[in-house]
């Protein structure tokens, strides 16, 4: 990335980007509000466009300073938000953007524990040097002046011409949004656009790994990447975390610090955890922990003695089962540990002596089984572990609690858990036999087994293998869903469309339009859908996706963690119409399958637009909503307007042709097309229940509750 030049000044006296920013098709979109396709579109049609000046040619990058001068000649953009102004500064930084996002955090950090003091340091003579200075106590008090300590001390070398630019411009936006909140903004910015760098833990799960530790004093997480687990420990006076990539360790640590209301000391250290423990003498109330998975370089050889090793050797392929015990190691007697396992991790036959040890030893209290979709790999029902330290006292026959919350989620491409449900039956299940030391059977979801039950051949401790699901018929169940079955069929009958037959003699054909001049007369409106999908967050936006749609689902994801929040004319109304854009039509793959639509009800209003759906918003004095999503939907529309993008279908809705009707010819068609629209969700919704009445009576007749008579 070539050097950035010296900031100037506007005549108005506003800071201009430095010269070094640069952005991409992607946050040009996000600039001017618009899809990526109209990036491109400008691109070709726009001789005066900006001039790529780096990046590659399949993704090129654009200066900051002519994009947005180009916008804003272009009545596209009336002024950068300074959030977005203080990101292009931060993604631009000629030494990246990690190391940028540490060195304006802490002159956050500074701006927030010491007011004034940056301002003082921008005012002197050699503010760079200024600067450093005021830093350095700061940091020294809240991160140690230790060996390891992730944040390394200031230099004057730190704060270049582009690194000045930019803390200025953060430090700005602070002053009017937080501190706390541009940090979480700029670092949330960032795990966006890496996210195959950084795996960060859900916020439900990481709300619920702390809530079955409980309240805890001291919290510690030894491989604790961005923070998360460490932030859902709310209440805790002493944050202790490890993390191997150095620059993570650094952001995780000015995260913990500038959170309101925080933890009094924060101490991360940037080490291996497992081969250099830079927390050894270090005991923790309760320890957290989502290690990384199927590591085989974990150090196996070089640590064949470490005393960590309590419960047995760990093989080589049972990395997490080292971690395991790293994480005993660091507890209090008594102390509580949550870790985030693979399934594989409970049953491989190459760490049964490990299991068997934990089990004898009374260190393994329950193993929970989560729905896939939990954390990634998105695929699998991962499973949590809570582990206690043994104490001198210990229960004559100690029992372990196993529980099945692995209902699946939504089959979309990262499925989301009910989390909800998933959070009242495990924590209902852990406090009770927490409490009680055993647990009443629930069929199917927990029970608590004596510890000798488990220690066979395989000490398999996956929950599915000792908690057969509640058999069907058992608690009436079946025959409700029987019920259900019977009058869905009935509305399904109902709702069946009447044969159509075609006049005799069929009229003139109506002339026929496209959506695209539609659009340019002004009859509907078009906007690519831009909003990244997430995990399930308490009070985030929701997002409706494209499989939401392919599916006739209500929305089922949030906004990715960062995204801003979309203005409240690009949110969904009732009565748009959403397209999906791309691989449209479903398995087939070609331009023989017809397009989904949706017309938007209540159940949808207000959700964010996902990606790879174009919205539709018809003038309801021009267009009937229900006219135009059944046209949409038509095989020959779907033929004419899809092209291949690479292995998969792109459709262009401009090309969509439908015919000019008065309103009310409209509205004759739209009432049709929405009683075929109801026709269709009652087919689904039969099809769904069909499919729970015969697993029920598959399960009902292999077990006792159903004889075949």
């Amino acid at each position: 990335m070539p050097e950035s030049a010296d900031s100037t000044e506007s005549g108005d006296g506003v800071e201009a980007p430095s010269a070094g920013a640069e952005v991409t098709a992607a946050e040009i979109a996000r600039l001017a509000g618009v899809g990526r396709a109209a990036v491109s579109n400008w691109r070709r049609r726009h001789a005066d466009f900006p001039r790529p000046v780096g990046g590659t040619a399949t993704s090129p990058s654009f200066a900051l300073a002519e994009v947005e001068a180009w916008l804003r000649a272009q009545g596209k953009l009336a002024e950068l938000p300074p959030a977005e102004r203080v990101w292009q500064y931060l993604s631009g930084h000629p030494e990246g953007a990690a190391t940028a996002l540490v060195r304006t955090g802490c002159v956050l950090l500074l701006a927030a524990e010491e007011p004034g003091a940056r301002e003082a340091a921008d005012a002197a003579d050699d503010p760079a040097r200024a600067l450093a200075d005021a830093l350095a106590p700061v940091l020294d008090r809240r991160f140690g002046t230790g060996q390891g300590r992730a944040v390394p001390a200031p230099e004057a070398a730190w704060f270049d011409a582009p690194t000045l630019t930019l803390v200025r411009a953060a430090a700005e936006l602070a002053a009017g949004e937080g501190a706390a909140e541009t940090y979480a903004f700029l670092l949330g910015r960032q795990l966006e656009a890496h996210p195959r760098q950084y795996a960060p833990t859900p916020e439900a799960l990481a709300g619920l790994m702390a809530a079955l530790a409980g309240p805890a004093r001291a919290v510690l997480d030894p491989a604790c990447g961005s923070g998360g687990l460490l932030l859902a420990a709310e209440g805790a006076g002493v944050l202790h975390g490890q993390e191997a990539d150095g620059q993570l360790a650094a952001l995780t640590a000015l995260r913990l610090a500038l959170r309101p209301g925080g933890a009094r000391a924060v101490d991360v250290r940037a080490a291996d955890t497992l081969r250099a423990d830079a927390l050894a003498g270090e005991a923790a109330d309760a320890v957290l922990c989502h290690p990384p998975f199927n590591e085989r370089n974990w150090g196996h050889d070089a640590l064949a003695y470490d005393p960590r090793w309590e419960y047995g050797f760990p093989a080589r392929t049972e990395s997490e089962l080292a971690w395991v015990q790293h994480c005993l190691a660091r507890l209090r007697d008594g102390g509580t540990a949550v870790l985030l396992m693979p399934p594989a991790a409970a049953a491989r036959r190459s760490g049964r002596r490990v299991r068997a040890g934990l089990l004898r030893r009374g260190a393994l209290r329950a193993v929970v089984a989560l729905p896939p979709g939990a954390a990634p790999p998105h695929h699998l029902p991962l499973h949590l572990w809570v582990l206690r330290r043994p104490g001198r006292e210990r229960p004559a026959t100690p029992e372990v609690l196993l529980v099945d919350a692995g209902a699946p989620g939504p089959a979309t491409g990262e499925p989301q858990p009910p989390w909800e449900g998933v959070r009242a039956t495990v924590l209902d299940a852990w406090r009770a036999f927490d409490r009680d030391g055993t647990l009443n059977e629930q069929p199917g979801v927990a029970r608590s087994l004596p510890v000798i039950d488990l220690l066979d051949d395989a000490t398999d401790l996956t929950p599915a293998r000792h908690l057969p699901p509640a058999t069907a018929g058992e608690d009436g169940r079946l025959a409700e869903v029987g019920e259900e079955v019977a009058a869905t069929l009935r509305r399904t009958l109902s709702l069946t469309p009447e044969a159509l037959t075609p006049p005799a003699a069929a009229g003139r054909a109506p002339v026929a339009t496209t959506v695209g001049e539609l659009a340019r007369t002004g009859a509907l409106t078009l906007r690519s859908g831009t909003a990244v999908a997430a995990g399930s967050r308490s009070g985030a936006r929701v997002v409706l996706t494209d499989h939401d749609v392919l599916t006739g689902v209500a929305p089922t994801a949030t906004l990715a963690p960062g995204d801003p929040d979309p203005a409240p004319d690009e949110l969904l109304r009732e009565g748009d119409v959403v397209v999906p854009v791309l691989g449209a039509g479903g398995p087939g793959g070609g331009p023989g399958v017809a397009t989904a639509a949706r017309v938007v009800d209540a159940a949808g209003a207000g959700a964010a637009l996902g990606r790879n759906l174009t919205l539709l918003r018809p003038d309801p004095d021009a267009l009937d909503p229900w006219f135009l999503a059944g046209f949409l939907r038509a095989t020959a529309n779907h033929r004419q307007a899809s092209s291949y993008a690479s292995a998969a279908t792109r459709l262009d809705v401009r090309r969509i042709r439908l015919p000019r009707l008065p309103l009310a010819e409209q509205r004759e068609y739209g009432a049709r097309f929405a009683a075929v629209a109801a026709f269709e969700e009652s087919l689904r919704l039969a099809a769904r229940l069909g499919g729970q009445l015969v697993q029920g009576l598959h399960d009902g007749l292999t077990g006792p509750a159903l004889p075949p008579s």
